[in-house]
C-alpha cells in the first residue's frame, strides 16, 4: 500500500521561525510515525503513536514502551563558530544548497528520549561529546561498536539505551530497519564516512574547504540515496 511522503519536502518550511524541526515540524514528526511503523527483525510491529501529550512518539509492546524523538543526522555546520573560516571561504548559494538538502526527511532519524539516571540522552551525548561532535558516521560507528561490545566514545550512553538496540537483533538490522545501507561499505560491516577516519582521538570536524567539501558530497549522496530508500519502501 503507498503511502505518500515528499522526500524534498523542507522541514523548515512548516517550523516556526527560530525553532527546531526535531521538534516543531508537524510534516516531519508524521513522517516519522509513517516510516518507521513496520516490523522488527522478530516480527513485532514496532508501531508508533503520537497521542501521548508529553512524548513525541512512543511505542508499548511486548518488546517494551519506548519514548522518542526525532534527531538530524545532516549537520553542515554552518553555525558552528570554530568552522566559521572554512564556511566563509565557500559560496553561500553551495551552503545554502547543502543545508536545504540535509532538510529533507532523509537527512532525520528517530532515537530514545527517556532520560536515564540523569544522563544525557544519545541525541544529546552525540552533540556534545568532543569526538563526536554530531557527526551520523561516527555515531553509525559507535552503534556498531555497540552491536560487537566494544568501545566507543557512546559506549556508556548507548549501553544505558540497549534495549532499544536489542530491538533490531543486530547490527546489519538496526541499519536496515532505519534504511542506512548507503552508509555501509562493500563488506557489508565497515562505515563509509563522510571523511577519512582516523580513530577517535583526530578532531571530528573538517580541518580545512577540501575536507569540508568531501564531507558535502558524500553526506549530501547519502541523504540523496535515503530519501530514495524511502521512496521505494513506501511503494513496496
Amino acid at each position: 500500500m503507498s503511502v505518500m511522503i515528499d522526500t524534498m519536502f523542507d522541514v523548515y518550511s512548516d517550523t516556526p521561525t527560530g525553532r527546531d524541526p526535531d521538534s516543531h515540524s508537524a510534516t516531519l514528526r508524521r513522517y516519522h510515525k509513517m516510516l518507521w511503523s513496520k516490523r522488527l527483525p522478530d516480527g513485532t510491529l514496532f508501531a508508533l503513536s503520537d497521542e501521548h501529550p508529553k512524548r513525541y512518539l512512543s511505542h508499548s509492546s511486548e518488546r517494551g514502551e519506548f519514548s522518542l524523538s526525532s534527531d538530524s543526522i545532516g549537520h553542515t555546520y554552518r553555525f558552528v563558530k570554530s568552522m566559521s573560516r572554512i564556511i566563509e571561504a565557500i559560496p553561500g548559494q553551495e551552503v545554502d544548497d547543502f543545508f536545504l538538502a540535509c532538510s529533507t526527511v532523509g537527512a532525520y532519524i528517530i532515537f530514545p528520549s527517556q532520560t536515564i539516571n540523569q544522563k544525557p540522552t544519545i541525541n544529546g551525548a552525540r552533540g556534545l561529546h568532543w569526538k563526536i561532535k554530531d557527526r551520523f558516521d561516527l555515531t553509525l560507528e559507535c552503534i556498531s561498536r555497540h552491536y560487537c561490545n566494544q568501545e566507543s566514545p557512546l559506549s556508556e550512553t548507548l549501553d544505558r539505551y540497549a534495549k532499544f538496540f536489542d530491538l533490531f537483533g543486530s547490527f546489519k538490522g538496526y541499519i536496515e530497519f532505519f534504511l542506512l545501507q548507503d552508509m555501509i561499505s562493500e563488506d557489508g560491516i565497515s562505515i563509509d564516512f563522510f571523511i577519512p577516519f582516523n580513530g577517535f582521538d583526530a578532531s571530528p570536524l573538517h580541518s580545512d574547504v577540501n575536507e569540508y567539501r568531501l564531507y558535502k558530497g558524500r553526506l549530501g549522496s547519502f541523504i540523496v540515496a535515503r530519501n530514495n530508500r524511502i521512496a521505494e519502501a513506501l511503494v513496496g
